[in-house]
């Protein structure tokens, strides 16, 4: 009996043992499994702050100081990041637009000043993203426009019966500086939210643009007269329009220079389809009227560079003339292979700037053929730009930008990807239960409403 008992307390004593080794294997596995998680996120973290540096080290460069010669067939990595970076920019700007016509903030920011980037998602996990917008651009028209262009509030109570809410200005933080390698001033124009049925219902009249070019330019440049009407019109009428966009961005441009001109400075113009054709105005005014040169300091000048994606044409021949002599003034056009906008007006128009061609349909991520809007999407530009293996052909997503945006307003994934379509929405369409059971719209915040 006594024998029996030995065995079994032995074996007891064994299996205990047994346990005690496999629970110590499993917990060194653990600890190298987390080891090996914490040496990839070290890794992921380590690629992003070199390709930060990298940027930081040639931005000039990835800015078009030598017109991205041999950099674009196909852009490398850093300038990939770059593009995109400024895209995420003018993106922001339809992702906080409101287009609820019945509401009476149609036409408004749903989101203040000081929240806007965190609240568009283009903070989080983005180390180029870092600024503080410090003002917003509101706009109006003296012509009459397709209502792609200014939309307008169904309600007796609306905001505003004339302006709409057409971008931001912001600058770079401390932060930013370091990653950008400059304090870079940044204006985002918002393009058009509605179908591309507004290509064919414009009026394509060339009209000089004294406001920018002066009384008397030799040059005698033209352009589009409804890009200009929304850049330059006052509307009394409106509180938002007292003075022009154009005013509005000049003077908290200047601002920004003054304040900052003992370091090194850029000025940044983006924006797509519309936004993109004013951005390429407001990028020259600023070259042309001074604004990039800091008072007091007539031997410095600040680098004026526009990434305009999906763009439409801004102006004649005469106008790609006096664009293409100024210095320090850089544009870089992306455009989809299939998207018809960049292709308008036909006649009369000439292109200004380098040109980045890319095109959707060779991603093998996105449905196939597409359409009108799918090759127009800012989004869709965005995958095209992180993907694109220029003249050789052929698709590879070439820096890690997230597949599920492409669908935010469209349905372009396949289905394969299990990404819902226009994912992007507001809670309820901003519908908001009260204590009393009720449900109201609340759709804008309205701490930095008034200008």
């Amino acid at each position: 009996m006594t024998d029996y008992i030995l065995l079994f307390v032995t074996l007891q004593s064994n299996q205990m043992n047994l346990f005690r080794r496999k629970k110590k294997l499993v917990t060194l596995q653990s600890n190298q499994m987390n080891l090996f998680r914490r040496k990839k996120k070290q890794g992921k973290n380590s690629d992003v702050h070199k390709g930060s540096e990298n940027i930081a080290k040639q931005w000039q460069t990835l800015s078009g100081e030598s017109n991205w010669k041999g950099l674009l067939d196909p852009p490398g990595p850093d300038l990939r990041s770059y593009i995109i970076h400024y895209g995420e920019m003018a993106q922001a700007t339809y992702d906080a637009f409101n287009s609820v016509k019945v509401s009476k903030y149609a036409g408004t920011s749903r989101y203040a000043r000081k929240d806007l980037l965190s609240r568009v998602g283009v903070s989080q996990g983005r180390p180029l993203n870092k600024y503080q917008v410090t003002k917003y651009i509101y706009a109006a028209s003296s012509i009459a426009l397709p209502d792609a262009f200014i939309i307008k509030s169904l309600s007796r109570e609306a905001w505003s019966k004339e302006s709409n809410w057409m971008g931001f200005v912001a600058v770079a933080t401390d932060d930013g500086k370091l990653v950008l390698g400059r304090r870079d001033i940044l204006v985002a124009w918002r393009g058009t939210i509605q179908t591309l049925e507004w290509v064919n219902d414009l009026d394509f009249t060339l009209v000089s643009g004294p406001k920018i070019f002066g009384e008397n330019n030799d040059d005698d440049p033209k352009i589009h007269q409804g890009w200009y009407s929304i850049y330059t019109t006052e509307d009394p009428r409106s509180p938002y329009n007292k003075t022009s966009a154009r005013d509005q961005v000049l003077t908290e441009v200047k601002r920004l220079v003054e304040q900052y001109k003992n370091e090194e400075i850029s000025l940044t113009v983006t924006g797509h389809s519309l936004g993109s054709a004013i951005a390429t105005l407001n990028a020259i005014d600023m070259v042309l009227n001074g604004i990039n040169k800091p008072k007091g300091m007539p031997n410095k000048t600040c680098l004026v560079t526009t990434f305009v994606f999906a763009s439409p044409r801004v102006g004649d021949s005469s106008f790609k003339k006096v664009f293409t002599s100024q210095n320090n003034l850089h544009a870089l056009r992306i455009r989809n292979a299939l998207d018809v906008v960049p292709n308008y007006p036909i006649i009369g128009y000439s292109d200004v700037g380098m040109e980045l061609v890319i095109d959707t349909t060779k991603s093998g991520y996105l449905k196939s053929p597409g359409s009108l809007s799918s090759w127009h999407s800012l989004e869709a530009y965005m995958h095209g730009v992180a993907g694109t293996q220029g003249s050789k052909g052929g698709f590879k997503l070439e820096i890690n930008r997230d597949i599920s945006l492409v669908n935010k307003h469209l349905d372009c994934l396949k289905d394969e990807y299990g990404i819902p379509a226009s994912w992007w929405c507001e809670k309820n369409n901003s519908m908001v239960q009260q204590e009393d059971g009720s449900w109201m719209l609340m759709d804008h915040e309205d701490d930095d409403f008034y200008p």
